[in-house]
C-alpha cells in the first residue's frame, strides 16, 4: 500500500508540476503560478513579529515583450507568511506584469488595504497606475498619470494616513543650460527629479515639485563639469526615489545621485535643508556619519524641532561602492542648533555583510522591531530593537529581485471559492483512494478543511474526514471511490468561512494504463454513507479473524453493498427517465387533444351565434339556393 502512495505521489508531481525548477512551488489547483520558493534562516523565531511578508519579485526592471508562447505566472504581487509559506499568488491579477512598492496597508479607512504600483505596458498601451485592493482582492481604485508623464514612475506609492492622498515620484527629460560648469554656450537634456501629491479617488495633482530650479547640476555626482552634452533624454543627474510628508505639510525625498536627503516646504516648495551630499559645503548639518546612494527615506517621527527619519546607505552602485557594506540608518535630526545636528541612533548592517547595489527599504515595526529589505533576490532580515538579527531569508532563485519587501499582519478574505481537484486511483475494486487537493487563494485564517461526499449529484453530503491546513496546498486522501466531493474552508473554531461548489472526481482515461486489474470499464464509485458507515460498524465474527482481516471483510462486503446501490440507481435513473419521457409524451399528447377540442368548440360556437343581417337567430334562417327557382 505504502509503495503504491509513493509511486503515485511521484506520478501526481511529473504529471501535474509540469516544470522540475526546485526554486519555484507547483500547484495541482493552480497549474498556472510558479511562486518562488525562500531559503530562510531563523535565528530567533519566538522574538519575531507574527506577520507576513510582503514582495512583488521580478525579473528584469524594465517591462518584457510578451513572447507567442504560454508562460505561467511568477511576478508580480506575492504574500507568503513568516515561514516562506505562500498566501497570495497575485500575478493572476496583474497578468504577469511587475509591481512595485506591494504593501498592505492599514491607514485608510480602518479596514486592511493593498497597494502598488502597477508598471506600464511594454509597448505604453497602458501608462500604469498606482493600485489599491481592498482585502477581499478587489480593485478598488487605478491612480492614473493626469499630467505630462509618460508612465507612473516605478518607486513610491506613499498612501497618505486617511487615505484619500498618495505620493509619486516623477521623472521629466528637460534642457538645463551648462552655466553651472562654465559653459554659458551649451545645454543639455537631464532628466529631472520631482513629486506630486495625487488625491486617491480622481488622481488629480494637489501639490507639485521639481528639482530643475531648485537643484544645480553640480550637486550630482553622475554628471560632470566634463561631461559631454546629452540628447533626449539626457543625464539622470538627482534620481529621485522616496517622499513622504509629515504632519506639519513637509515633504522629504531621497535623491540617490546627489546623495542628499532633502527637506521641502509643502507651503511653496522651497528647500528647508540639504542633509549628506557630495562635500562638506553642501550640507546643512553637523552630522557624525557619512551615507551614498541612499533610498526609502521616511519619517518615523517628526515634529517642528527634531525629526527622526530611516533609510537604506546603500554606499554604491553598479560602478562603484563609497563603504564595504550597506545598512539601515535611524538618524535624529535636530533643527533647532546652531548648527543644526544630524545623529545616527541605530545602524542595521545586512547580514551577509555584503552591498545592496541597487534598491531597498527600512520598515519599523510595531514592536520595536525592524525589517528591512535588501532587494536583490529578495534578500530581506528582521532585527530587534538592539539590532541582533533574528532572521534573514531570501528567494531560493536568483533570477529574481524584489524592489522592496515589507511586513505587516493581514486579513485576507477572497470572495472566489477554494480551488480543488479531485482524482482516484487504485489497483482494484477493494483498493481504491480519493486524493483531493485544495487551496484557497489570498485566506490568511484557513486551519484546516471538511471534505464531503454524494452518492449521486443531488444526494445527501456525507462527511468524510478534516485535515489540517499544511501548507498554500493541502492533500486529503479519503478511503474508497468518491465521486461527487465538496469542501468547507474552517477557522481556529470550526467556522466556516468558505466553500468549494460540488464538483465530479477525475478518473484515468485508462484504467489499464494506470495498473488497475478490474473490469477495463473501471470500478463504479461507492456510496460514501455506506463506506463511512463500515468504517466504525461492528461485526459479527467474535474473534475468528484477526481485526485487519475483519476490516478487510467489512469492507469486501460494504464494497458490494455500494456497488449493488450504485447500480440500482443507474437503474432507478433509467427507469425514472422512461417514466419521465412517457409523462411528458402524454402530457404533450394530452395538450394536443385539448387545444383542439377547444378550437373545435370555439369554431361551433362562433357559427351558430353570428346574427343574421335580419337581426334573427342562425337556426331559423332558412337556406336558399343560389340558382333561380
Amino acid at each position: 500500500m505504502w509503495a503504491f502512495l509513493g509511486v503515485l505521489l511521484l506520478f501526481l508531481h511529473e504529471g501535474f508540476a509540469q516544470r522540475h525548477d526546485a526554486d519555484l512551488y507547483s500547484f495541482v489547483t493552480l497549474p498556472e503560478v510558479r511562486a518562488l520558493k525562500f531559503d530562510i534562516t531563523h535565528v530567533d523565531r519566538a522574538r519575531q513579529l507574527p506577520g507576513y511578508w510582503f514582495v512583488a519579485p521580478y525579473g528584469q526592471i524594465d517591462p518584457e515583450n510578451p513572447t507567442q508562447k504560454y508562460e505561467q505566472y511568477q511576478i508580480g504581487p506575492y504574500i507568503y507568511d513568516n515561514d516562506g509559506m505562500l498566501i497570495w499568488a497575485g500575478s493572476p491579477a496583474t497578468e504577469n506584469r511587475n509591481a512595485f512598492d506591494f504593501k498592505a496597508n492599514w491607514n485608510m479607512d480602518g479596514e486592511p488595504h493593498l497597494s502598488f504600483i502597477l508598471q506600464h505596458e511594454f509597448d505604453d498601451s497602458d501608462r500604469g497606475s498606482g493600485v489599491i485592493m481592498n482585502n477581499n482582492y478587489e480593485y478598488e481604485y487605478h491612480v492614473g498619470v493626469t499630467n505630462d508623464l509618460s508612465a507612473f514612475n516605478m518607486h513610491e506609492f506613499n498612501i497618505l494616513d486617511g487615505g484619500k492622498t498618495a505620493l509619486a515620484c516623477t521623472y521629466r527629460s528637460q534642457v538645463v543650460s551648462l552655466d553651472d560648469f562654465d559653459r554659458p554656450d551649451e545645454e543639455s537634456w537631464v532628466i529631472t527629479g520631482g513629486f506630486v501629491e495625487l488625491d486617491v479617488e480622481t488622481a488629480d495633482v494637489l501639490f507639485e515639485w521639481n528639482s530643475r530650479d531648485q537643484i544645480p547640476i553640480t550637486e550630482s555626482v553622475k554628471f560632470h563639469p566634463w561631461d559631454n552634452p546629452q540628447g533626449e533624454p539626457g543625464w539622470d543627474y538627482v534620481h529621485i526615489n522616496a517622499v513622504d510628508k509629515n504632519a506639519d505639510g513637509d515633504y522629504i525625498i531621497s535623491m540617490r545621485f546627489t546623495n542628499t536627503i532633502y527637506m521641502i516646504s509643502g507651503q511653496d516648495g522651497h528647500i528647508m535643508w540639504r542633509l549628506g551630499g557630495t562635500d562638506s559645503s553642501t550640507t546643512d548639518f553637523d552630522q557624525d556619519f557619512t551615507f551614498s546612494k541612499q533610498h526609502d527615506v521616511k519619517f518615523v517621527e517628526s515634529n517642528s524641532t527634531h525629526h527622526l527619519i530611516s533609510f537604506i546607505n546603500n554606499a554604491s552602485d553598479e560602478s562603484e561602492n563609497d563603504e564595504d557594506l550597506s545598512s539601515a540608518l535611524f538618524v535624529e535630526v535636530d533643527v533647532s542648533t546652531e548648527p543644526m545636528t544630524a545623529r545616527v541612533i541605530k545602524r542595521l548592517e545586512r547580514p551577509d555583510k555584503g552591498l545592496s547595489r541597487l534598491r531597498g527599504n527600512v520598515q519599523p515595526l510595531p514592536n520595536g522591531n525592524t525589517f528591512v529589505g535588501w532587494s536583490q533576490w529578495g534578500y530581506h532580515a528582521e532585527y530587534d530593537p538592539d539590532g541582533e538579527v533574528l532572521m534573514y531569508a531570501q528567494f531560493a532563485s536568483e533570477r529574481f529581485s524584489s524592489y522592496r519587501s515589507y511586513k505587516f499582519d493581514w486579513v485576507g478574505r477572497p470572495t472566489a471559492p477554494p480551488d480543488m481537484v479531485t482524482f482516484v486511483y487504485g489497483a482494484n475494486d477493494l483498493d481504491m483512494m480519493t486524493i483531493v487537493h485544495i487551496s484557497w487563494n489570498g485566506a490568511t485564517d484557513v486551519a484546516g478543511y471538511n471534505f464531503y461526499a454524494r452518492a449521486y449529484d443531488r444526494g445527501e453530503d456525507i462527511f468524510i474526514g478534516y485535515i489540517n491546513k499544511t501548507s498554500f496546498e493541502t492533500m486529503f486522501i479519503g478511503d474508497g471511490y468518491m465521486d461527487w466531493i465538496s469542501a468547507e474552508a474552517v477557522d481556529i473554531n470550526g467556522i466556516v468561512m468558505g466553500t468549494t461548489p460540488v464538483q465530479r472526481t477525475e478518473v484515468p482515461a485508462n484504467w489499464k494504463a494506470v495498473g488497475f486489474t478490474g473490469s477495463s470499464s473501471g470500478p463504479i464509485p461507492d456510496d460514501p454513507a455506506i463506506i463511512m458507515t463500515s468504517k466504525d460498524g461492528d461485526d459479527d465474527y467474535d474473534g475468528a479473524f484477526t481485526t485487519d482481516d475483519r476490516k478487510a471483510i467489512i469492507y469486501s462486503q460494504t464494497k458490494e453493498v455500494a456497488a449493488a446501490v450504485y447500480k440500482a440507481y443507474g437503474v432507478i435513473q433509467v427507469m425514472g427517465g422512461i417514466v419521465i419521457l412517457l409523462l411528458t409524451l402524454c402530457c404533450i399528447f394530452g395538450v394536443v387533444v385539448g387545444v383542439r377540442c377547444f378550437l373545435r368548440r370555439r369554431k361551433m360556437r362562433s357559427y351558430q351565434h353570428i346574427p343574421s343581417e335580419e337581426g334573427q337567430p342562425v337556426e331559423e334562417i332558412q337556406l336558399r339556393s343560389n340558382v333561380d327557382d
